[in-house]
C-alpha cells in the first residue's frame, strides 16, 4: 500500500516535498490555508483549513490513514498531536522535542540542561531585569519573544529597559513571553542540517554558512568556506547533540554564531530549513528527501555533495511581479531556479536558486546574478 504522508503547512517546503515524495512513491497530503497556497498545486491530495480547526485536522488524518504527520512550520497547536494519537498516527517530530522549536525560553534551557553552548540569557519580565541585564553585558542586548518570531521578526536589538516595555507589557497580558540575550559580536553564521529516523539512524550534511541582510538569509555557501576542521567538528557534534538530546525525527537545522573561538546555538527548526535549500542540487539526497525518509523511519540517503561548492541565493520579492517571465531571461544553463508560486511582496521568499561550480566565487557570482534576474531583471 502507498504509504500517505501528511503535512501541516502549505507553503514552500511542503512545495518541495512534493518531487522526491513522487519519486518515492509517497502520497502527500498536506492541509494548506487555501487553494491557493503554494502546495497546493504540487500535492497529490489537499485539504483546505488551518491547524486550529479541528475539523480540517480530522479530515487530514481521515482514511485511508497516513503512516506519519510532519510539519513545514513550527506553529503547532497541542491539539494537533492529540488528534494525531487518536487517530493512530506517530505525529514526527513529537511536541516533546517541537517545543524547543516553539519556545526559544523552552530552548534556551534545555540546551543549559544539556551543556551545550548558549550566548548568556534570562527570561525577564520587568523593565528592571532588563536594566539588570544590559548592565553586566555592556549595555546592549537582544530581545525576542519566545514564540512566534522568524526571519528578524520577534527580535529586536535594545540598549535600555524603555525599548522592552511594549513587549514586557503583551507578555503580562497573556501575550508570548520576552527573554533577552547577549548581543554576540559573531564573526558569521553557520547552520548545521541532521536528519535522524526514529530508531535513531543519524546523517549530516556539511556544515553551510549563511548570509543574513536585514534579517533575512540573503545566501547559503555550501561548505562554509575557511572553516578550521576543529569548528566544523564541533558545529558538527553540538547538532548531533540536540538531535539525539531532543528526540528528534526528521530534518533539524541549528543555527550558530561563531564568534573568535566560540560557537554559540542560535536557533532551532525541527523540518526542512532555508540553509538546506542547496541540497536539493547540491548533494546526492535532498533535505526534502531525507525529512520523508526519517519520517517514515525509512534508511537515510547519501549526504555526500555532489560539487565541490553549491551557493543557494534566495529571491526576495522586488520589482518582478511575473517571477517565470525570468526563466528565459536566466541564460546560464547550471542555474538551478526554483519558484515558490507565491505572490510577490518586498521582502518575501518566493523562490532560489542553486549553482555548483568548482570554486566558490563562480558558483556565488552566478547564483546572485541569476537570482537578481529572477527578482528585477537584474537590478541590485
Amino acid at each position: 500500500m502507498t504509504p500517505i504522508v501528511a503535512v501541516i503547512g502549505g507553503g514552500q517546503l511542503a512545495r518541495m516535498m512534493a518531487a522526491p515524495a513522487t519519486a518515492l512513491g509517497i502520497t502527500l497530503r498536506v492541509l494548506v490555508e487555501s487553494s491557493e497556497a503554494a502546495a497546493a498545486l504540487p500535492a497529490h491530495e489537499t485539504v483546505v483549513g488551518l491547524p486550529t480547526d479541528p475539523d480540517a485536522v480530522a479530515r487530514l488524518l481521515a482514511h485511508p490513514r497516513p503512516a506519519a504527520l510532519t510539519w513545514e512550520h513550527e506553529h503547532i497547536p497541542a491539539e494537533v498531536f492529540d488528534a494525531a494519537a487518536a487517530a493512530g498516527v506517530p505525529a514526527r517530530p513529537g511536541l516533546h522535542a517541537l517545543l524547543y522549536a516553539q519556545d526559544k525560553i523552552e530552548m534556551r534551557a534545555r540546551m543549559d540542561a544539556l551543556a551545550l553552548p548558549n550566548p548568556a540569557w534570562a527570561h525577564v519580565e520587568t523593565e528592571d531585569e532588563v536594566e539588570a541585564f544590559l548592565a553586566v553585558h555592556g549595555g546592549a542586548g537582544v530581545l525576542k519573544t519566545a514564540r512566534g518570531g522568524y526571519d528578524g521578526k520577534g527580535v529586536r536589538v535594545i540598549g535600555s529597559p524603555g525599548e522592552a516595555t511594549d513587549w514586557l507589557r503583551a507578555a503580562a497580558d497573556g501575550g508570548p513571553r520576552v527573554l533577552i540575550e547577549e548581543k554576540v559580536p559573531f564573526d558569521r553564521e553557520l547552520a548545521v542540517l541532521v536528519a535522524r529516523r526514529p530508531s535513531g539512524e543519524l546523517r549530516a550534511w556539511p556544515t553551510v554558512e549563511s548570509i543574513q541582510r536585514a534579517g533575512v538569509c540573503s545566501e547559503v555557501i555550501a561548505p562554509a568556506p575557511d572553516l578550521h576542521g576543529a569548528v566544523a567538528d564541533e558545529a558538527a557534534r553540538i547538532a548531533s547533540e540536540i538531535a539525539h538530546g531532543l528526540d528528534v525525527t526528521g530534518v533539524l537545522a541549528v543555527e550558530m554564531f561563531v564568534a573568535g573561538d566560540r560557537i554559540l546555538i542560535n536557533e532551532l527548526a525541527m523540518r526542512p530549513h532555508n540553509s538546506g535549500h542547496w541540497t536539493i542540487d547540491g548533494s546526492r539526497t535532498s533535505q526534502f528527501e531525507q525529512h520523508l525518509r526519517a519520517v517514515l523511519d525509512l534508511p537515510l540517503g547519501d549526504t555526500t555533495p555532489t560539487a565541490p561548492w553549491t551557493v543557494m541565493a534566495n529571491v526576495l520579492g522586488g520589482a518582478r511581479i511575473a517571477l517565470a517571465s525570468a526563466l528565459a531571461e536566466v541564460d546560464d544553463a547550471g542555474a538551478k531556479i526554483q519558484l515558490y508560486g507565491k505572490g510577490v511582496r518586498a521582502g518575501r521568499k518566493v523562490g532560489h536558486v542553486n549553482v555548483s561550480a568548482g570554486t566558490r566565487e563562480e558558483a556565488y557570482a552566478r547564483a546572485v546574478a541569476a537570482a537578481a534576474i529572477v527578482r528585477d531583471g537584474g537590478g541590485a
